[in-house]
């Protein structure tokens, strides 16, 4: 599988040979903890499906009495210098599932949000001459594998920012720089706050948080403002059927909300989406305690709405040039409003196409004179089903106002508009005519 890089404009992901990479996560949290390997087959089969190109799990959280379900131990004393071959066998085992599937693994390394309690933790992020060695020994085992380090672990970096540059050393050093590197905040915030400017930080990555009320574009519109330019994701966004601000009383996200997240973080100037449902992350099954609430057992979650849909975001992205996207909310005149009636916007710089993605289905009136060539070519775009529709070709004007087929909650529309000379592809899997 070609490795990743950063693209020349430090704003997207491309494989070695140039050509785009679209990051598609999904949270797989507690994949190596609580999946036995056929499980783990069911569930990577499945992402891949589903058009996801990385999964993103947790090495090692910590606890004391932390196994696999094969009964295995990470390390031995909670030393990472005495390895237990046999919980990493598993590790290795998903790791190259994984690949033979087209997927990549975004591996944290640790969960920072579980050692900063000694009593309960077994590897103390206290000792860099420990983070040091765990990144030898992950760099070094992992050096030809396809996966991208995702340091941290739903903490804020403050005060341990010796600590993670050393185990981003580590990796460095023994994997001969060769995979991609990020780090996983907590909720709320961004890992441009203490290593923006770090050489080892690749590209950022953002918490936005569990709530109806999530604003991610604002983050991603933060990050992308940054210099020197890098990449950003939003790495933990609301997931589906999580109760919103983590208490069931103000209701649970669903197929509508994700979709909301992950196309304002896009058309926000972000490299790509992370995904998550709050059933699987966990894995939870009726027999089993959640950490967090749970209601629906992991492999019925599968299947929800928001999950299959992410695809069609990642569909729509790879449809136009994507390497020359850059966000524009000049393009709406006029509110753009904000969180449940968000409209964000994003166009290629050369002015050859534009996508502005409509959350409840208002009318919005669009600076037309913003897009390239003399007639332009509308299409509604379906981001419930991935299928496209024509609105008309027309000569190009200062703005002109559409309305979308439908309105209200759940009826989110993105109007595509092309320089019809361009003779783009039809956005979607099919034109509706």
């Amino acid at each position: 599988m070609p490795a990743l890089q950063i693209s020349d404009n430090g704003r997207f992901l491309v494989r070695d040979d140039g050509t785009p990479f679209f990051w598609l996560a999904d949270t797989a949290w507690q994949l190596f903890q609580r999946l036995d390997r056929g499980e783990v087959d069911e569930y990577l089969q499945d992402r891949a499906k589903k058009g996801f190109t990385v999964i993103q799990a947790v090495i090692f959280w910590g606890g004391v009495n932390e196994k696999n379900r094969y009964g295995d131990q990470p390390f031995v004393g909670g030393d990472p210098a005495k390895v237990n071959e046999a919980y990493f066998r598993h590790v290795d085992y998903t790791v190259d599932k994984a690949s033979s599937l087209g997927l990549r693994m975004g591996l944290l390394p640790v969960w920072a949000g579980s050692h900063i309690r000694p009593k309960k933790a077994l590897f103390n992020l206290s000792n860099k001459e420990k983070a040091h060695r765990y990144g030898l020994f992950l760099g070094e085992r992992y050096r030809d594998k396809p996966v991208v380090w995702i340091l941290g672990g739903d903490w804020p970096g403050e005060g341990l920012e010796l600590i993670f540059r050393a185990m981003a050393k580590g990796l460095a050093e023994r994997d001969g720089g060769k995979h991609l590197m990020t780090y996983h905040p907590r909720g709320g915030g961004a890992s441009s706050t203490w290593f923006h400017d770090d050489a080892w930080l690749d590209f950022n990555m953002v918490q936005s948080g569990h709530s109806f009320e999530n604003r991610n574009y604002e983050m991603i519109a933060e990050d992308y403002r940054r210099r020197p330019a890098k990449p950003v994701i939003d790495g933990e966004p609301g997931y589906e059927d999580h109760p919103a601000r983590f208490d069931p009383k103000y209701g649970w996200l669903s197929a509508p909300d994700v979709r909301r997240f992950a196309y304002c973080a896009v058309f926000a100037g972000a490299a790509g989406h992370t995904y998550g449902c709050h059933d699987i992350w966990q894995f939870w099954q009726p027999d089993r305690k959640p950490i967090t609430y749970a209601r629906t057992p992991w492999k019925k979650a599968l299947q929800l709405p928001g999950a299959g849909q992410m695809q069609y975001l990642r569909r729509l992205v790879e449809s136009r040039p994507m390497l020359i996207r850059v966000p524009d909310q000049a393009l709406i005149e006029g509110s753009a409003m904000r969180t449940t009636d968000r409209i964000q916007a994003t166009r290629g710089a050369d002015g050859s196409y534009a996508f502005v993605y409509i959350a409840s289905g208002k009318p919005v009136t669009i600076r037309t004179d913003k897009l390239s060539g003399s007639a332009i070519k509308a299409y509604w775009f379906d981001p419930r089903s991935g299928t496209s529709r024509v609105i008309k070709t027309f000569a190009r004007a200062k703005r002109r106002q559409f309305t979308p087929p439908s309105s209200g909650k759940g009826n989110d529309w993105v109007l595509v508009l092309d320089d019809a000379a361009k003779d783009f592809a039809s956005p979607g899997r099919n034109v509706l005519k």
